[in-house]
């Protein structure tokens, strides 16, 4: 956990844009219901970033899909019953992956406002060590043997580059709009 709060440090080194949205005293996610819903645990350098943000979407472009609290079913749910996912396995548009719940399946928890879509490879059994995925909208796959918050302070710290991504994307200094936690 301390390394969890090491790494969203950084990513906040690297997007001061988005630590106006920390919320104080943290979210309160009911993570065992989100968790038991979906059927396995969540990385916990996620599960930080969760506690301590809204939604983001950074730049106009990436969206960081956290779960609201009091819709931690409905995440679970929308990550079990992904239909992007399930349409692009049915196409056979995967490579060698596969959609989640099946052993090592793809959970996304972003996507850009272009079709890019960010996502964990479950599997090892560890979701710690859970590499983050990337399908770009022009059909490319990229795979990173790192955690969202290290994924994410890698991008736009300008270390970790994601092919077939747009020329403009990660930016300089993007802004960071935090969007309500209100469940309607």
């Amino acid at each position: 956990m301390a390394d969890d709060m090491v790494r969203l440090q950084e990513l906040e080194a690297v997007l001061p844009a988005m630590t106006r949205w920390r919320v104080p005293g943290g979210r309160s996610v009911d993570w065992a219901v989100l968790e038991g819903s979906l059927g396995t645990a969540l990385p916990s350098d996620f599960r930080s970033l969760a506690e301590a943000y809204p939604i983001l979407v950074v730049g106009d472009f990436l969206s960081v899909s956290v779960p609201l609290p009091g819709a931690e079913v409905y995440w679970a749910s929308g990550a079990r019953d992904d239909e992007i996912l399930q349409d692009w396995y049915e196409m056979g548009d995967m490579q060698d992956y596969v959609p989640f719940p099946r052993p090592g399946g793809l959970i996304s928890w972003g996507e850009s406002n272009r079709g890019d879509v960010f996502h964990w490879k479950t599997s090892p059994s560890d979701p710690d060590v859970w590499p983050v995925v990337v399908r770009t909208d022009n059909g490319d796959w990229n795979e990173f043997p790192v955690g969202v918050v290290e994924f994410l302070a890698g991008v736009y710290g300008h270390t970790i580059d994601v092919l077939g991504m747009p020329g403009s994307f990660p930016g300089d200094s993007p802004e960071v709009l935090g969007l309500s936690d209100s469940v309607d």
